[in-house]
Protein backbone atom coordinates (compact mmCIF):
# COMPACT_ATOMS: atom_id res chain seq x y z
CA UNK A 1 0.00 0.00 0.00
CA UNK A 2 3.07 2.30 0.94
CA UNK A 3 4.72 1.37 -2.42
CA UNK A 4 1.16 2.75 -4.52
CA UNK A 5 1.13 5.61 -2.52
CA UNK A 6 4.67 6.43 -2.91
CA UNK A 7 4.23 5.87 -6.54
CA UNK A 8 1.45 8.46 -6.92
CA UNK A 9 2.99 11.00 -5.39
CA UNK A 10 5.80 11.04 -7.64
CA UNK A 11 3.54 10.77 -10.74
CA UNK A 12 1.45 13.54 -9.65
CA UNK A 13 4.39 15.62 -8.64
CA UNK A 14 5.50 14.87 -12.21
CA UNK A 15 2.90 16.00 -13.72
CA UNK A 16 2.18 19.48 -12.38
CA UNK A 17 5.70 19.88 -12.77
CA UNK A 18 6.73 23.25 -15.10
CA UNK A 19 10.47 22.94 -14.87
CA UNK A 20 10.88 19.41 -16.91
CA UNK A 21 13.73 20.45 -19.20
CA UNK A 22 17.74 19.19 -18.71
CA UNK A 23 20.12 21.81 -20.33
CA UNK A 24 23.28 20.40 -21.31
CA UNK A 25 24.93 20.99 -18.43
CA UNK A 26 22.27 19.63 -15.83
CA UNK A 27 23.22 16.11 -13.88
CA UNK A 28 20.71 14.76 -11.94
CA UNK A 29 21.13 11.84 -9.38
CA UNK A 30 17.89 9.59 -9.07
CA UNK A 31 18.99 7.65 -5.84
CA UNK A 32 15.25 7.52 -4.87
CA UNK A 33 14.85 4.39 -7.47
CA UNK A 34 17.16 2.34 -5.77
CA UNK A 35 18.92 3.11 -2.36
CA UNK A 36 22.13 0.93 -3.58
CA UNK A 37 22.44 2.24 -6.45
CA UNK A 38 23.04 6.39 -8.55
CA UNK A 39 21.42 6.97 -11.75
CA UNK A 40 22.90 9.88 -13.80
CA UNK A 41 22.10 11.78 -16.71
CA UNK A 42 25.07 12.91 -18.75
CA UNK A 43 23.67 15.14 -21.24
CA UNK A 44 26.58 17.76 -21.82
CA UNK A 45 29.29 17.37 -24.56
CA UNK A 46 32.39 17.75 -22.45
CA UNK A 47 34.92 18.78 -25.53
CA UNK A 48 34.21 21.08 -28.10
CA UNK A 49 35.06 21.58 -31.54
CA UNK A 50 33.94 24.86 -32.20
CA UNK A 51 36.50 27.82 -32.84
CA UNK A 52 39.39 25.44 -32.58
CA UNK A 53 41.75 24.27 -35.03
CA UNK A 54 43.39 20.89 -34.97
CA UNK A 55 45.83 19.01 -36.80
CA UNK A 56 46.08 15.02 -37.51
CA UNK A 57 49.81 12.96 -38.19
CA UNK A 58 49.44 9.26 -38.15
CA UNK A 59 49.09 6.69 -41.16
CA UNK A 60 47.69 3.18 -42.28
CA UNK A 61 47.60 0.86 -45.18
CA UNK A 62 45.59 0.96 -48.61
CA UNK A 63 42.75 -1.45 -49.23
CA UNK A 64 42.03 -1.15 -52.71
CA UNK A 65 44.08 -2.41 -55.44
CA UNK A 66 44.05 -6.38 -56.50
CA UNK A 67 47.98 -6.32 -57.36
CA UNK A 68 49.68 -3.84 -55.00
CA UNK A 69 50.61 -3.81 -51.20
CA UNK A 70 50.54 -0.12 -49.78
CA UNK A 71 50.99 2.29 -46.77
CA UNK A 72 50.04 5.69 -46.60
CA UNK A 73 51.44 8.81 -44.26
CA UNK A 74 48.93 11.34 -43.09
CA UNK A 75 49.04 14.83 -42.32
CA UNK A 76 45.93 16.64 -41.62
CA UNK A 77 44.81 20.32 -40.55
CA UNK A 78 41.30 21.74 -39.82
CA UNK A 79 38.86 23.93 -38.28
CA UNK A 80 35.18 23.74 -36.97
CA UNK A 81 33.60 26.94 -36.89
CA UNK A 82 31.17 25.08 -34.93
CA UNK A 83 30.42 21.94 -33.35
CA UNK A 84 28.94 20.61 -36.63
CA UNK A 85 30.11 22.13 -39.35
CA UNK A 86 34.10 22.86 -40.96
CA UNK A 87 36.90 22.33 -43.42
CA UNK A 88 39.76 19.94 -43.66
CA UNK A 89 43.00 19.91 -45.46
CA UNK A 90 44.79 16.26 -46.30
CA UNK A 91 48.01 15.04 -47.90
CA UNK A 92 49.17 11.48 -47.89
CA UNK A 93 52.43 10.13 -48.90
CA UNK A 94 51.54 6.79 -50.04
CA UNK A 95 54.12 3.80 -51.42
CA UNK A 96 53.44 0.71 -52.77
CA UNK A 97 55.12 -2.16 -54.26
CA UNK A 98 53.78 -5.50 -56.81
CA UNK A 99 52.17 -7.87 -54.28
CA UNK A 100 52.32 -11.62 -54.47
CA UNK A 101 49.15 -12.05 -56.13
CA UNK A 102 50.66 -9.78 -58.96
CA UNK A 103 53.92 -11.82 -58.58
CA UNK A 104 51.40 -15.29 -59.03
CA UNK A 105 50.01 -13.92 -62.58
CA UNK A 106 53.23 -13.12 -63.67
CA UNK A 107 54.64 -16.43 -63.04
CA UNK A 108 51.46 -18.38 -63.95
CA UNK A 109 52.86 -19.97 -66.94
CA UNK A 110 56.27 -21.27 -65.44
CA UNK A 111 59.09 -19.70 -65.53
CA UNK A 112 57.88 -16.11 -66.10
CA UNK A 113 56.26 -16.43 -68.96
CA UNK A 114 52.92 -15.47 -67.22
CA UNK A 115 50.21 -12.84 -68.02
CA UNK A 116 51.92 -9.22 -67.03
CA UNK A 117 49.00 -7.30 -64.72
CA UNK A 118 48.05 -4.32 -65.14
CA UNK A 119 48.61 -1.87 -62.02
CA UNK A 120 48.56 1.61 -60.72
CA UNK A 121 50.66 2.60 -57.63
CA UNK A 122 49.18 5.61 -55.92
CA UNK A 123 52.74 7.77 -55.05
CA UNK A 124 50.92 10.97 -53.29
CA UNK A 125 47.28 12.63 -52.87
CA UNK A 126 46.40 15.97 -51.38
CA UNK A 127 42.85 18.20 -51.58
CA UNK A 128 40.25 19.96 -48.92
CA UNK A 129 37.03 18.44 -47.47
CA UNK A 130 34.21 20.20 -46.05
CA UNK A 131 33.68 18.35 -42.40
CA UNK A 132 30.16 17.58 -41.19
CA UNK A 133 29.88 15.95 -37.38
CA UNK A 134 26.38 15.87 -36.37
CA UNK A 135 27.05 12.93 -33.78
CA UNK A 136 29.02 12.35 -30.89
CA UNK A 137 28.79 9.65 -28.49
CA UNK A 138 29.87 8.03 -24.67
CA UNK A 139 31.17 4.67 -24.29
CA UNK A 140 31.43 3.88 -20.94
CA UNK A 141 34.15 1.23 -20.66
CA UNK A 142 35.46 -0.24 -17.27
CA UNK A 143 33.68 2.66 -15.43
CA UNK A 144 35.48 5.37 -17.49
CA UNK A 145 33.32 7.54 -19.84
CA UNK A 146 35.32 8.00 -23.60
CA UNK A 147 33.92 10.96 -25.24
CA UNK A 148 33.53 10.53 -29.33
CA UNK A 149 32.92 12.63 -32.44
CA UNK A 150 32.05 11.13 -35.68
CA UNK A 151 33.24 13.26 -38.49
CA UNK A 152 32.33 12.88 -42.46
CA UNK A 153 34.01 15.20 -45.11
CA UNK A 154 33.07 15.54 -48.65
CA UNK A 155 35.43 17.39 -50.52
CA UNK A 156 38.03 17.61 -53.66
CA UNK A 157 41.90 16.26 -54.58
CA UNK A 158 44.63 15.82 -56.83
CA UNK A 159 46.36 12.11 -56.88
CA UNK A 160 49.60 11.23 -58.46
CA UNK A 161 50.12 8.05 -59.76
CA UNK A 162 52.66 5.99 -62.00
CA UNK A 163 51.72 2.82 -63.58
CA UNK A 164 53.03 0.50 -66.32
CA UNK A 165 50.60 1.01 -69.32
CA UNK A 166 53.43 1.10 -71.26
CA UNK A 167 54.19 -2.45 -71.26
CA UNK A 168 50.59 -3.13 -73.03
CA UNK A 169 51.08 -0.27 -75.71
CA UNK A 170 54.31 -0.77 -76.51
CA UNK A 171 55.48 -4.70 -75.83
CA UNK A 172 57.68 -5.91 -73.98
CA UNK A 173 60.91 -3.46 -74.45
CA UNK A 174 58.85 -1.14 -72.29
CA UNK A 175 58.92 -3.80 -69.45
CA UNK A 176 59.78 -2.14 -66.13
CA UNK A 177 59.04 1.34 -67.80
CA UNK A 178 56.27 3.51 -65.03
CA UNK A 179 54.41 6.79 -66.65
CA UNK A 180 53.47 9.13 -63.79
CA UNK A 181 49.94 10.44 -64.11
CA UNK A 182 48.20 13.71 -62.27
CA UNK A 183 44.34 12.91 -61.60
CA UNK A 184 41.55 15.36 -60.11
CA UNK A 185 39.01 13.88 -58.39
CA UNK A 186 36.11 13.75 -55.69
CA UNK A 187 37.59 13.00 -52.07
CA UNK A 188 35.68 11.74 -48.83
CA UNK A 189 36.40 10.54 -45.86
CA UNK A 190 34.55 8.93 -42.45
CA UNK A 191 36.10 8.64 -39.50
CA UNK A 192 35.61 8.60 -35.12
CA UNK A 193 37.53 10.86 -33.43
CA UNK A 194 38.41 9.68 -29.26
CA UNK A 195 39.09 12.03 -26.63
CA UNK A 196 42.54 11.47 -24.29
CA UNK A 197 41.52 14.87 -23.17
CA UNK A 198 41.07 18.89 -23.95
CA UNK A 199 44.16 18.99 -26.10
CA UNK A 200 44.97 15.18 -27.55
CA UNK A 201 42.72 12.77 -29.68
CA UNK A 202 43.36 9.35 -31.14
CA UNK A 203 40.91 9.26 -34.76
CA UNK A 204 40.56 6.89 -36.95
CA UNK A 205 39.55 7.25 -41.05
CA UNK A 206 38.78 5.47 -44.16
CA UNK A 207 39.97 8.06 -47.02
CA UNK A 208 38.85 7.46 -50.54
CA UNK A 209 39.44 9.35 -53.86
CA UNK A 210 37.72 8.55 -56.78
CA UNK A 211 38.70 9.62 -59.91
CA UNK A 212 39.11 9.60 -63.82
CA UNK A 213 41.82 7.36 -65.83
CA UNK A 214 42.24 6.15 -69.28
CA UNK A 215 41.39 1.94 -70.09
CA UNK A 216 43.61 0.13 -71.10
CA UNK A 217 42.24 -2.61 -72.77
CA UNK A 218 39.47 -0.65 -74.26
CA UNK A 219 39.06 2.97 -75.52
CA UNK A 220 38.16 5.88 -73.23
CA UNK A 221 38.01 6.09 -69.74
CA UNK A 222 36.82 5.01 -66.40
CA UNK A 223 36.25 5.60 -62.75
CA UNK A 224 39.19 4.55 -60.72
CA UNK A 225 39.26 4.38 -56.41
CA UNK A 226 41.57 4.65 -54.15
CA UNK A 227 40.83 3.88 -50.25
CA UNK A 228 43.35 4.55 -47.44
CA UNK A 229 42.25 3.35 -43.27
CA UNK A 230 44.38 5.39 -41.16
CA UNK A 231 44.58 5.99 -37.45
CA UNK A 232 46.23 9.15 -36.38
CA UNK A 233 46.92 11.39 -33.21
CA UNK A 234 45.53 14.31 -32.87
CA UNK A 235 46.04 17.82 -31.06
CA UNK A 236 43.36 20.86 -30.75
CA UNK A 237 44.48 24.26 -30.31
Amino acid sequence: MKSKVLASLVLFSLTFTTNLFASEKDIYEFSWLDPDKEVFVLQNRKFRKANHAHINVGGGITTSGAFVDSTAIQGRAGYFFTEDYGFEILYSKNSGKENETAKGVRNSGGGGTGTTPFRRIVDSYMGAMFLWSPFYSKINTFNKIVYMDWIFGLGYAQLKEKNNKLRFTQGQTAEGIETEETHSGIMWSAGLKFYINESFSVRTDLTAVHYSADNISTSGSSYKSNFDATASIGYTF
